[in-house]
């Protein structure tokens, strides 16, 4: 990695790349039909007021990828939890049938790993060949 490769952030230089996957509720097959189109359009919006460079995404069905680059300042769960919370609201207000599938859109969990150097392109590489 370059020293051009950091970002700055306030006091700090930093590189914090995160695999992130989480899934609906019992993981059900609800990201379809315009679903997963309005989803990542909300997950970039967060991502960009976070100042969180995306990059890679990739909704499935029943399961969503992102690489990210978090600023430390702002933090993993932050992120996360803020993409899930807005998410969860708007999809549920603009697809109703969202509602009566799912008490709540997300689980709680999710899934995260540190990505560093040479993983970073195996793992862009993964998670835009998920359709595939």
């Amino acid at each position: 990695m370059r020293i051009t490769d950091y970002k700055s952030d306030h006091h700090c230089k930093y590189s914090l790349k995160v695999h992130l996957v989480w899934t609906p509720k019992y993981r059900r097959s609800v990201l379809i039909s315009g679903v997963e189109t309005r989803l990542e359009q909300i997950i970039r919006e967060v991502a960009k007021e976070a100042n969180v460079d995306i990059l890679a995404l990739t909704i499935m069905p029943d399961h969503v990828h992102v690489l990210a680059d978090i600023p430390p300042s702002y933090g993993v769960h932050k992120f996360v939890k803020m993409a899930k919370g807005r998410s969860s609201r708007i999809l549920r207000s603009e697809f109703i049938w969202l509602k009566s599938r799912l008490p709540t859109l997300w689980t709680h969990s999710y899934f995260c790993s540190s990505v560093g150097g040479g993983q970073q392109k195996a793992i862009k590489d993964y998670i835009e060949n998920q359709k595939a």
